[in-house]
């Protein structure tokens, strides 16, 4: 049974959201283009950052996509401390939730990313 494997958001500027990515998670991508970007996260699967068709892409359209990192729970208020460092603008400050400890940033666009314990 096919499975996704290629998680896609949607940004735009191409080369700030390459860098912001490749920072934040410590990662180089595996395909670059002008206008998509891939980062292969596991085996098969990719996190990739597109800017669309520029003439249909507003910086003004909010984004509302949500990337999520699962660690172990121990690790949650390591990772924010590592990301506070590095500028990130933080949405929501670390606290505990019914699945355990959380915080949330935003990259560049607006799109949340969500670091949360592995389930």
């Amino acid at each position: 049974m096919p499975a996704p494997n290629l998680f896609l958001i949607y940004v735009t500027d191409i080369e700030r959201s390459t860098t912001f990515y490749s920072d934040l998670f410590d990662i180089d991508p595996n395909f670059t283009s002008p206008r998509y970007v891939a980062f292969e996260v596991a085996p098969g699967v990719l996190f990739a950052i597109w800017n669309g068709h520029e003439e249909n892409i507003s910086p003004d359209t909010p984004r509302t996509s949500e990337i999520g990192l699962m660690v172990p729970g121990s690790a949650v208020d390591a990772v924010y401390q590592t990301w506070v460092t590095k500028g990130v603008r933080v949405v929501e400050e670390p606290h505990d939730e019914v699945f355990g400890r959380t915080f949330m940033v935003a990259d560049p666009d607006g799109n949340l990313i969500r670091v949360s314990p592995v389930d």
